[in-house]
C-alpha cells in the first residue's frame, strides 16, 4: 500500500517536482505597472489637494458640495487612481512592488502643498521623505 501511494505522489521522471512554499515567487513587475502606480501616487495627491481646498470653498449647504469644480476634480483623480490601479495589476504588478510606491503620495502631497500653500518642508521631513524611499526600495527588493 506504501509503494502504491508514494508511487502516486512522486512526480514523473518527465514533469517538474512539485513546488512547495506559499505564494509562488511573483513575476518581475513591468515598468509599465511601475509607472502606473507613480501616476497613480501622484494624482492621489492631487485629489487630496483638490478635497482639501475645494472643502474650504464650500458653504454648509450639501448643494455647495455637489456642484464644487475642485471636489469634482478630486473625484475624478481617485477614479483615475483606480483605473491605472486595474491596468497596473492587469500587465502583472506585484503587490509587493506596487503599494509601496503608491505610498510616494505623502512625498507628493508635501510638494504640492510646498508650491501651491507654501508649506515648509523641514529637514525632518525630508527624512521622512527619504525613509519612505528606502522603505518603498526595500520592500521591493528580491532576496
Amino acid at each position: 500500500m506504501a509503494t502504491a501511494l508514494s508511487a502516486k505522489l512522486a512526480p514523473a521522471d518527465d514533469e517538474p517536482a512539485p513546488q512547495l512554499g506559499f505564494p509562488p515567487v511573483p513575476a518581475a513587475t513591468p515598468l509599465t505597472s511601475i509607472i502606473c502606480f507613480i501616476v497613480a501616487a501622484f494624482l492621489g495627491a492631487v485629489g487630496q489637494f483638490l478635497y482639501k481646498s475645494g472643502a474650504a470653498a464650500a458653504n454648509s449647504g450639501w448643494l455647495s458640495y455637489l456642484l464644487n469644480a475642485k471636489l469634482a476634480g478630486g473625484v475624478a483623480c481617485y477614479i483615475a487612481v483606480m483605473v491605472l490601479f486595474v491596468a497596473a495589476f492587469k500587465q502583472g504588478g506585484s503587490l509587493l512592488v506596487l503599494y509601496p510606491i503608491y505610498a510616494s503620495t505623502f512625498i507628493w502631497a508635501a510638494l504640492i502643498a510646498w508650491r501651491f500653500e507654501g508649506a515648509t518642508i523641514s529637514p525632518v521631513n525630508v527624512l521622512g521623505m527619504l525613509v519612505l524611499i528606502a522603505g518603498m526600495f526595500l520592500l521591493g527588493w528580491k532576496s
